[in-house]
């Protein structure tokens, strides 16, 4: 009899864990300000933003990741995207306390991390993350007031 409590006592405590994770998973959230410079990165920063992705070999979403922040760089004007190996670069997934794989870091254009999302996360919130995270781009309306009479 008390294993059968056992067994549903586990797969209760297991459906609250996956239900906590797939809420959590790809949430863009702020960040405490880190800065990760061009040497860091081994590419330049954005004119606007950068968005840095943290991937590994047999990551599965990690390939769709990459094919989301591809996507929204080349919507952007002024985004760049730079993939990072993990495995290769242990010294800023320890420094950056990077815990998955995909987790990606939305950067001002100073390197200043200002949005973080572990887990793949969804187009339309990278691009409301860069909305709020990047200033808008220059206005090529004048400011010219009309001559009064």
């Amino acid at each position: 009899m008390t294993g059968w409590w056992v067994a549903l006592a586990t797969l209760a405590l297991g459906s609250v864990i996956g239900v906590v994770r797939l809420r959590r998973d790809g949430r863009v959230r702020d960040t405490g300000g880190d800065r990760l410079s061009e040497a860091d990165l081994g590419a330049g920063l954005g004119e606007r933003a950068t968005l840095v992705q943290f991937s590994t070999a047999f990551c599965q979403p990690c390939r769709a990741t990459r094919r989301i922040l591809s996507d929204v760089s080349g919507i952007v004007p002024g985004v760049t995207h730079v993939e990072i190996d993990a495995e290769s670069r242990l010294d800023l997934v320890r420094r950056l306390d990077i815990m998955r794989t995909p987790t990606v870091l939305v950067l001002d254009t100073s390197g200043r991390i200002v949005k973080r999302a572990a887990g793949l996360p969804r187009k339309a919130d990278v691009l409301a993350a860069l909305a709020a995270a990047v200033p808008p781009p220059p206005s090529h309306e004048s400011s010219h007031q009309p001559d009064e009479m």
